[in-house]
């Protein structure tokens, strides 16, 4: 019982808590899909959009180049870190964007939340995964901007010896690894009950 009195850095258990109520309310709206689904009649099994299968792989691309990006931090590798970790922004722009594209394509199926209780749980969980990439676009953005900033070596070593610095980035780390590995269980458990 050691590990419940054991200091923890605030702002990294604060962050695990905030995930771990992401992850409870995942399995809310998961569970509201399953009792809904087997109990109506009328349940319109809708196909899933065909980009969602690219923009889970942009945003598996995403993690790796973050890990690069994290990687090249460490090994003080500044101009690797700066392409990475632009990249990783290009990558997470990139997937909200495909998201978008996947509901217009189902609008332009007629599939409606109003109409469609499957549609409207597919908007849902994408929607709200959404949300959830927005918020580590943001500290994505400002990491780059500090990036390009301290672009001259010594500015960037600074920098990356700073322990709060680090902190801020193995955060964010651990945050775009969690939305990640999130939208694979979603996307898989979406995949699975939208079969045809």
């Amino acid at each position: 019982m050691t590990w419940l009195s054991k200091r923890r850095e605030p702002f990294g258990f604060m962050l695990r808590l905030a995930m771990l109520g992401s992850v409870l309310i995942f399995v809310f709206v998961l569970l509201a899909y399953m009792l809904r689904r087997h109990g109506d009649s009328d349940w319109d099994n809708v196909t899933l959009p065909r980009i969602f299968w690219l923009s889970t792989a942009v945003i598996l691309l995403s993690s790796v180049s973050l890990h690069s990006a994290k990687t090249a931090f460490r090994k003080e590798h500044f101009l690797n870190y700066r392409i990475m970790l632009g990249l990783t922004l290009a990558l997470g722009i990139t997937f909200v964007v495909l998201q978008i594209i996947g509901w217009n394509e189902m609008l332009h199926r007629g599939i409606s939340m109003q109409q469609s209780p499957a549609g409207a749980f597919i908007y849902m969980i994408s929607g709200l995964h959404v949300l959830h990439i927005l918020g580590g676009l943001f500290f994505l953005a400002r990491s780059f901007w500090e990036a390009l900033r301290n672009h001259k070596y010594l500015d960037a070593y600074v920098y990356s010896v700073n322990p709060p610095n680090q902190l801020k980035l193995n955060l964010m780390t651990l945050y775009w690894h969690f939305v990640d590995i999130l939208w694979i269980l979603l996307f898989a458990f979406m995949v699975y009950n939208h079969r045809r």
